[in-house]
């Protein structure tokens, strides 16, 4: 099934994890979801990622749990065996396109260039992810690609922070950013789940503005 819009309104910022510690799975995601953020994109980028994508599953099913990072079809597989509810990778190759669609779930394919955004919305998929957001043009391209592709919408990641987060969401081409930010390695490290819970809140607060 395509990637549908829906997607792109979960929340105005999509908190972007990397769990190295199995065990901080369920207290960031409660965390998230206490701040007003029930949505989480988990990489696929440590060697426990599926297992936390389970766990969160399993212990907290009033957030939408999504793998990041999927690279190739087998990992698309394996993350909707994990329980993912959604799908979200860097890039977007015919082949992966095709996988990530087979799963029935939805998903943000990546791009970086008009040819890319193009490429996708040929493949039939509107919502999308435009990564490395910053390093590729940032609010400036997406403002610029607005006119000439409407019908493209877009999840920017990378480099995107608290303070330039509204510049994104105030283009009518953008339905949320992804963001890193909101779960520091420090905090992660030391449990500080308070100080993940007050950053989602000011993240979910940008709705708001």
């Amino acid at each position: 099934m395509p990637p549908t819009p829906d997607l792109l309104a979960l929340v105005p910022v999509m908190p972007v994890v990397v769990i190295d510690d199995l065990a901080h799975a369920v207290p960031v995601a409660r965390a998230l979801v206490a701040g007003g953020l029930p949505a989480i994109e988990l990489t696929l980028r440590t060697p426990v990622a599926l297992d936390a994508i389970r766990a969160i599953a399993d212990e907290v099913p009033e957030i939408a749990v999504g793998a990041g990072t999927i690279v190739t079809p087998a990992q698309a597989r394996a993350a909707h065996d994990a329980g993912a509810t959604f799908l979200v990778s860097p890039g977007a190759t015919p082949s992966l396109l095709a996988a990530m669609a087979e799963t029935g779930l939805p998903f943000l394919p990546g791009t970086a260039t008009v040819s890319e955004v193009l490429a996708v919305l040929e493949a039939g998929f509107t919502s999308m992810k435009f990564f490395p957001a910053e390093a590729s043009g940032g609010a400036a391209f997406l403002k610029s690609v607005a006119s000439p592709v409407p019908a493209a919408r877009f999840c920017p990641t990378g480099g995107i922070t608290a303070a330039t987060a509204p510049t994104y969401l105030a283009l009518p081409n953008v339905g949320c950013v992804g963001g890193s930010w909101l779960t520091p390695a420090d905090a992660l490290a030391a449990g500080d789940w308070a100080r993940v819970e007050r950053l989602a809140a000011d993240a979910a607060a940008l709705a708001l503005t």
